[in-house]
């Protein structure tokens, strides 16, 4: 099987490539330029959700499945959110499937709804760069409890479920 993945971060491609081990399916994993079609902080459930479509979508040209994986920030009970979203298609059906949501500390949420990207000021809190390439908001906020690989790979899963079990007759468009 041939998995187009809307990304070229390494953390998103082992993600997918973790799922696809943990069901025993055969894939090739390959990275592919696709654009979200979202603004670069994405906000909120809907417009995550809608980046994360339109990777797979874009992803799946080509390809015997498309992959597309989208973080934002979300609003909740107590203040905002990392949220991660996941979609997958294979050109006729298309689903999604979400990560875990980790509570930002408030000054990262005030920061993130006056227009921040979360990365950066991810890098600036911990002072190193490129934190969404290795652990993640996630593993940094849980004390490397969960970290980003595994948050993602839990949302690629959602998404492939109506893909790899016949549970599913009612798999959304």
């Amino acid at each position: 099987m041939q998995v187009g993945v809307g990304s070229r971060n390494p953390v998103k491609l082992a993600a997918t490539r973790q799922a696809f081990d943990s069901i025993a399916a055969p894939a090739a994993i390959v990275a592919v330029d696709a654009d979200s079609g979202v603004s670069e902080q994405p906000l909120g459930d809907e417009e995550t959700i809608r980046g994360a479509k339109n990777r797979a979508r874009a992803a799946a040209e080509g390809y015997d499945i498309g992959i597309g994986i989208e973080g934002g920030v979300a609003d909740g009970p107590d203040g905002s959110y990392l949220i991660m979203w996941a979609a997958a298609t294979d050109g006729a059906r298309m689903d999604i499937g979400g990560g875990p949501r980790v509570r930002l500390p408030e000054r990262l949420g005030t920061q993130v709804r006056a227009g921040r990207e979360l990365g950066p000021l991810m890098d600036e809190l911990v002072g190193q760069s490129d934190v969404a390439r290795n652990d993640g908001a996630a593993g940094t906020l849980t004390g490397g409890i969960i970290d980003r690989e595994s948050a993602l790979r839990h949302a690629v899963a959602g998404a492939l479920g109506p893909f790899v079990t016949a549970f599913y007759d009612d798999a959304p468009q």
